[in-house]
């Protein structure tokens, strides 16, 4: 922690998250703010899900990236989420219908980020690619 808005947050395994506000309230920019954490643990929890689904169904994963936006609240306090986007982009010898039904079991049924993130309004979206540029 520093005398303006950054801080560590650590969990019961050691593990370290640094955090801060945006410049524009006098943070540095020497971490995540934690809204951006919100989705980037959207991302973690449904790979992890996705992963162990395709694993078991002997799927090869050469190259695995999610890439998230959203758009918050305008003139709330506080800015909740309310559109999330999410685009799952897989490379390796993987079958499109096998990934497309691991994201979708991820998404709708196993991740607790994406139903916390529903729970409180947000309205998640999300789309596959197999073999394309990443």
């Amino acid at each position: 922690m520093d005398d303006a808005f950054h801080f560590e947050a650590i969990s019961e395994t050691g593990n370290v998250a640094q955090m801060d506000a945006g410049e524009n309230i006098g943070g540095h920019n020497k971490g995540v703010r934690p809204m951006q954490m919100l989705l980037m643990g959207l991302g973690g929890c449904s790979a992890i899900d996705i992963v162990l689904i395709l694993k078991k169904q002997k799927q090869v994963i050469e190259d695995f990236t999610i890439s998230i936006e959203g758009e918050r609240e305008q003139g709330k306090e506080p800015a909740l989420w309310e559109t999330v986007q999410v685009h799952f982009k897989f490379k390796g010898q993987i079958d499109k219908e096998k990934a497309e039904r691991a994201v979708q079991l991820s998404m709708e049924k196993y991740c607790s980020v994406s139903k916390t993130l529903e729970i409180a309004g947000a309205k998640i979206t999300y789309k596959v690619s197999v073999n394309e540029e990443i």
